[in-house]
């Protein structure tokens, strides 16, 4: 199995996300300090970036200077309330230190979750001003206290993506319920805000409330001071995956494993004897050590392997290897352990900054549990240059049942694999191209410079920012409409990427007119993500959407195929890729990035790593079940014909060798039909 990164991202390694001002405030920390007036902030920020001590300096100034009470920190799991322990934010230059008395931090206190409300109801009518809990915790004690009762104070929620605005989440609706009385202070914060993984985690209308801060992951990579270089793959394996594990399991690189769920297609059902089978291929297990309680393995080149099991259901083994791994005398010492290996747990939360390969067996329902995990890699460490997530998957085998079910994974991980190339990678800012249009200051347009006749391409490296020019795009016109094309298009891209049928033609239709996803599909979607703008907008957003999936893929299409070697391809592969591209086309319009299959270069990569014959299996199971135009496609189709008649004086033909002018004709001609079948009843 030979190693393909879909995407290779290398970085400027600045320093600047890790270097802190006179107040000891991070850049996005500061950033985020900044809005510290803000009644509800939104932090989106990756993990590892410092969200936990930007909440320190926006509560101690909420409670300090604008009237707020106390302040509840709210975490998911217990693990993640030390987050949250004291800090001395003074001996770094910041006015206040923060200070939780132990009887307040309720991560650290015996008892149930129920059991702790009285503790929460005593905390409120004392004068003590910060408390931490879990986010079960906070429920029961707002279900047996009410919402009142937190009127003037801040709640803060980590890792808010366990949010949701849905009626059985009961938490997300107590949100929805404090926003609605509008007496408290919210700060959420999240590594991950994927909304496309099922209900909104917020009410539009409360959403809207928010400010937020955003912090993406190139700048937080960016400004690095050691990790240089991402690779994201996604590799096949046929038969079990153990035997096929040490094919992307390197010993020599610090690991950790996440083997897949009992329940999964990649599961042998039994999770003990696949540790076994992975401990026994790395090398000759030579015992337990007494005080990590880590498996020691002798690999052939006479190496000791020091292997963290967390997937052994022994409370007291697991414990042990647990509390070895979160022994804070060892957070800097390189070679405290060599692999863990793990199920449920290291994942959100969890700190090993030595990691520099995150290896997941078998497809992850969510992205933000992909997020999650990549995120444990992406820790910047003295000596650490390069680190890479890989998902190993399970090729579809002809003579499975569950054929079908393997396909859909794979198209999933395909998915996310393009989300997390779209995430990793420089923002983008796109420009309608006008004869007004200039160079923006602070940007780099390239060897040439700012060419006023042309379509140009500049970059920011300190800001890791694109402005692109773009003939042709439209532009929104209200303030959410910016602020969607500004923060949230990724929002829109999950939604694309992830929406199956369209996945399948993109990759296995052979007849597909790729405007029928960037246009038909996409402009659906947009539709029914924000039925609230006016169709001007929704076509502002569904163009900016386009535009930045679809040079994300052409960027990556040339890097590759100018090395056909994606360990070279790092660099700055990503920002040289779009200047070529702009470059090398005549003019870059939107209706040429319209002309882009968004799942064309995923295919070419599908087509490396997976055999011959599996792929003909896949793009079989795929056709059967090709589907016939649909009234509402017909209609869609219909509407952009009536745009091309604007623009060109004439209704689009049937006859055109221009094949998306012929499929406008064709959903014309299909409603024409449905209009005289009605009419003859």
């Amino acid at each position: 199995m030979k190693q393909i990164p879909s995407v290779s991202v290398e970085y400027a390694t600045n320093g600047s996300s890790t270097t802190s001002n006179e107040m000891g405030m991070r850049a996005m920390q500061e950033r985020a300090y900044e809005k510290r007036g803000e009644q509800y902030l939104l932090i989106k920020s990756p993990p590892a970036s410092g969200k936990s001590r930007a909440l320190m300096f926006i509560a101690l100034d909420k409670l300090e200077n604008q009237g707020v009470k106390q302040a509840i920190v709210v975490v998911p799991e217990k693990s993640i309330g030390a987050s949250f322990n004291d800090e001395p934010l003074s001996n770094f230059g910041f006015w206040a230190d923060w200070t939780v008395q132990p009887k307040w931090n309720l991560c650290n206190s015996p008892g149930t979750d129920g059991g702790k409300v009285k503790s929460v109801g005593a905390f409120l009518a004392s004068d003590d001003k910060i408390l931490v809990c879990t986010h079960a915790t906070f429920r029961f004690a707002v279900e047996k206290l009410g919402v009142a009762a937190f009127d003037d104070r801040l709640i803060a929620v980590d890792e808010f993506h366990h949010v949701s605005a849905s009626e059985d989440n009961i938490l997300g609706k107590q949100l929805n319920d404090f926003i609605a009385r509008d007496r408290v202070h919210v700060v959420a914060m999240t590594g991950s805000y994927f909304r496309g993984d099922a209900v909104p985690i917020l009410l539009p209308a409360n959403e809207a409330r928010f400010d937020t801060v955003t912090y993406t992951y190139y700048e937080q990579l960016n400004g690095y001071q050691y990790l240089k270089t991402l690779d994201i793959g996604y590799f096949f394996y046929a038969g079990s995956y153990a035997d096929s594990i040490l094919d992307v399991l390197d010993p020599n690189e610090k690991t950790i494993l996440h083997i897949p769920n009992v329940n999964s297609r990649e599961s042998t059902k039994d999770k003990h004897k696949e540790v076994e089978h992975i401990i026994d291929a790395l090398g000759d297990w030579q015992g337990t050590d007494p005080d990590t309680g880590f498996q020691l393995v002798k690999t052939p080149e006479g190496r000791i392997l020091k292997i963290a099991d967390l997937v052994d259901d022994e409370p007291v083994k697991r414990d042990k290897v647990s509390a070895a791994l979160k022994d804070p005398a060892h957070k800097n010492d390189r070679g405290h352990v060599d692999i863990i290996i793990a199920l449920g747990m290291a994942k959100e939360g969890f700190d090993w900054i030595w990691c520099e390969h995150a290896l997941t067996v078998g497809y992850r329902a969510s992205l933000t549990e992909i997020v999650q995990i990549i995120g444990r890699a992406t820790r910047d460490a003295k000596g650490k240059t390069r680190a890479r997530f890989t998902n190993l998957i399970a090729e579809p085998d002809a003579a499975e049942a569950a054929v079908t079910e393997a396909v859909n994974d794979t198209l999933k991980a395909i998915a996310a694999s393009l989300l997390m190339e779209q995430v990793l990678a420089p923002r983008f800012n796109f420009t309608p191209k006008s004869p007004a249009c200039a160079p923006v200051e602070g940007f780099d347009y390239g060897e040439g410079g700012y060419d006023p006749a042309k379509e140009n391409v500049g970059f920011n490296k300190a800001s890791g920012q694109f402005h692109i020019e773009i003939k042709g795009l439209a532009e929104p016109k209200s303030k959410e409409a910016a602020r969607i094309c500004q923060e949230d298009l990724n929002e829109v891209i999950t939604a694309f990427v992830q929406d199956k049928t369209t996945i399948e033609r993109g990759l296995f239709d052979e007849e597909l007119v790729p405007e029928e996803l960037t246009q038909v599909r996409m402009g659906k979607i947009v539709g029914a993500k924000f039925p609230e703008l006016d169709a001007g907008d929704q076509e502002a957003v569904r163009q900016h959407a386009v535009a930045a999936l679809n040079l994300t893929q052409k960027a990556k299409e040339i890097t590759l195929s100018a090395s056909d070697d994606a360990e070279a391809s790092g660099n700055t592969a990503l920002i040289d890729g779009v200047r070529k591209f702009a470059m090398d086309v005549r003019e870059l319009d939107i209706d040429l990035i319209d002309r882009i299959n968004p799942f064309g270069q995923a295919y070419a990569i599908l087509a490396k790593t997976m055999s011959e014959e599996s792929l003909k299996q896949v793009a079989a199971v795929i056709s059967a079940k090709k589907v016939q135009l649909s009234a509402e496609e017909a209609r869609e189709l219909a509407r952009r014909a009536v745009k091309f008649k604007q623009e060109r004086g004439r209704l689009p033909s049937i006859t055109s060798s221009d094949a998306w002018e012929k499929k406008m004709a064709e959903g014309v001609a299909y409603l024409t039909r449905m209009k005289q079948e009605a009419a003859n009843g």
